[in-house]
């Protein structure tokens, strides 16, 4: 994809993931306005790793799209960061086709946000990723660094559950399900990851072969 489109591509992903993002917030302090208040709904919608992947989404996006040549060293920037993001989007669409999006008819507004939230915004920076950016630098070794970010999400949502005893998705839920059984879908869902980045990388190896002149 040639420099030009790749950042208008990447200025697209960042315009949905954030206001699918806000969109999502409003409606979150909307129903919380006579509830928690404004401080706990914001750590709630901060404990759902949908929020955090489509965050990172918009961290890398907006720099893509307003900046023709980024710092080689700039950590937004790095082929491996990239990558990892494109794997927590992808299993983030992936876990709520597949596991969650059978439990609620979202309606109206809150259709919007779940839609931009967990399909449009993977399949566009995923689409991104494949055809805007870098590739060949990826190795098998990044996958075990990917898994850091869902294993200390993990730690966090057991931990503030067992505290609030509120757990942001179903199959987490050690009060409804148990630690033995939670902890089982935790292993299940962390294979995923490690399914999803090695075929990460392997893409990322194959476009390097057929990388052209006049691409990044």
């Amino acid at each position: 994809m040639k420099t030009g489109l790749a950042r208008a591509f990447a200025g697209v992903v960042a315009m949905v993931a954030i206001g699918a993002l806000l969109l999502q917030y409003a409606l979150l302090l909307e129903l919380e306005a006579d509830g928690v208040g404004a401080g706990l709904a914001t750590v709630r919608f901060l404990s759902y790793f949908t929020i955090l992947a489509n965050g990172l989404v918009a961290f890398v996006a907006v720099p893509a799209a307003i900046n023709a040549t980024p710092r080689a060293d700039a950590f937004f920037a790095r082929s491996r960061v990239l990558a990892g993001i494109a794997l927590y989007i992808g299993v983030t669409g992936i876990v709520y086709t597949a596991i969650l999006r059978h439990l609620w008819q979202p309606q109206g507004p809150q259709w919007w946000a779940d839609t931009g939230l967990h399909y449009a915004t993977p399949l566009l920076y995923v689409s991104w990723w494949l055809f805007g950016v870098r590739h060949g630098d990826l190795r098998p070794a990044d996958v075990s660094r990917w898994l850091l970010f869902p294993g200390a999400y993990l730690a966090w949502c057991l931990l503030r559950g067992a505290w609030v005893h509120e757990y942001p998705y179903p199959f987490l839920d050690v009060d409804a399900l148990g630690l033995a059984i939670v902890l089982r879908n935790a292993v299940g869902v962390l294979a995923l990851f490690v399914v999803v980045g090695m075929l990460l990388v392997a893409i990322d190896r194959m476009l390097a072969k057929r990388r052209v002149p006049g691409t990044q």
